[in-house]
């Protein structure tokens, strides 16, 4: 089963498992948060899954409940009130206790405050993005004001590792997020304390968010070669 596969599997498994009529849902961006979306839309359309409220996590997200005839509010809505009863994302890396790093797509500001204002929270990748320590292969995504490129970057110096400005593909310049921030991807070259470093990183003035994600146990859901799903936690 190829990756393509596995993240078409894993996503709708995690929907099938979790996800009931009735519910408040946050759902994630990114290649394999989008198979889990598409499950939701059949399910509706076949009649399995109704009175869903869906809260999306970025355009990306939003476009595909589109597509799909989900409906759609935010988070301020009157009928969400805030909170919601499950967030189903993707991760760029999971660790063995459950923490992730996201922001590979950009949507990190936003899947960080919907994934904290949920009762309860899945992840649902590959089988390769599953590591032991996180940071080393992919990098954490920052974000920051353009104001702060600069000093942010110099404050990061202390961290260590190879610190980037994201690039955007098939457009002169940097990477703008959907908040008109910027992103700094920073690699470590030495195993850290990604629970220590969420809160750290986030004291430095400038930086408006980072793709730690520490303070969750999600179920994570994840996609195998030999076609099984594997559920930790």
């Amino acid at each position: 089963m190829d990756q393509g596969a596995m993240k078409e599997l894993v996503g709708k498994k995690a929907v099938e498992t979790m996800v009931k009529s009735g519910m408040k849902l946050g759902l994630g961006t990114g290649s394999t948060a989008m198979p889990a979306v598409r499950q939701v839309g059949l399910l509706l359309q076949q009649g399995i899954l109704k009175d869903i409220r869906a809260v999306p996590t970025s355009f990306q997200t939003s476009i595909e409940c589109e597509k799909w005839g989900i409906p759609l509010f935010s988070l301020n809505s009157a009928e969400i009130r805030g909170e919601l009863d499950l967030t189903i994302d993707g991760a760029d890396e999971v660790d063995p206790r459950g923490c992730c790093i996201k922001g590979g797509g950009g949507a990190l500001l936003v899947e960080k405050v919907i994934a904290y204002a949920s009762k309860a929270y899945a992840i649902v990748v590959d089988e390769t993005k599953t590591v032991d320590h996180l940071g080393l292969k992919f990098p954490l995504p920052i974000e920051v004001i353009p104001e702060a490129r600069v000093s942010v970057s110099r404050a990061l110096e202390s961290f260590g590792g190879e610190l980037v400005l994201r690039e955007a593909v098939r457009k002169a310049g940097p990477v703008i997020t959907e908040h008109g921030n910027l992103l700094l991807d920073l690699r470590f070259k030495e195993p850290v304390d990604p629970a220590v470093l969420e809160t750290e990183l986030n004291r430095i003035p400038g930086i408006v968010e980072n793709g730690f994600f520490t303070r969750l146990s999600p179920r994570v859901f994840v996609g195998r070669a030999d076609g099984t799903v594997e559920i930790r936690g």
